[in-house]
């Protein structure tokens, strides 16, 4: 397993490797002696082709997440929202599967979300804190000022999603 670092401070991909053989493969995901996080919490994801969930993160009680695909493709976002970061305001995207061995380490006080490129997705995040409904907080996905080139025009998003803040204002709410 390899660590590589990304122009966003704290966000690492897991570059692994699949063993295969006539069964399948085996792939390892996660190494403590690695990657000096405690995750305490696992979700799992399912997603059809098209569907985008995110930008999603938490105002208070910060998760740092581990993502994996399990199965399909996904082309995945981060955003650096953290205030005091050289970064801040910039956006990171990578094409995760379960075919290409590798894992994204997302730090606390980023955003995250994803679109659904296959038919089906199952993500599965691994958090180093507990999820606060009170608290979670979503960046509109499609907003102007991230320049986030989204693979598709018209993806499938929730009501709640659709509803999220645009940059301006969290940034106004952040800072203020």
């Amino acid at each position: 397993m390899k660590i590589v670092n990304t122009k966003i401070p704290g966000l690492k991909i897991l570059q692994s490797k699949n063993f295969y053989d006539s069964r399948g493969f085996f792939r390892e995901v996660f190494k403590q002696k690695l990657i000096k996080k405690r995750f305490i919490f696992g979700c799992l994801s399912k997603s059809k082709k098209n569907v985008l969930r995110g930008l999603h993160l938490q105002s208070k009680f910060l998760q740092a997440k581990l993502v994996t695909v399990l199965k399909g493709k996904i082309f995945d976002v981060v955003v650096d929202l953290r205030k005091n970061s050289k970064t801040f305001g910039k956006s990171f995207s990578i094409t995760l599967s379960a075919n290409n061995p590798r894992s994204l380490i997302v730090p606390r006080g980023c955003a995250h979300g994803f679109l659904s490129l296959d038919k089906e997705n199952i993500i599965y995040y691994l958090c180093d804190n507990y999820r606060s409904k009170k608290h979670e907080v979503g960046i509109h996905w499609c907003d102007k000022d991230l320049k986030i080139k989204w693979p598709i025009k018209k993806p499938k998003i929730s009501a709640k999603d659709k509803n999220n803040l645009s940059f301006a204002l969290y940034k106004n709410r952040l800072l203020n």
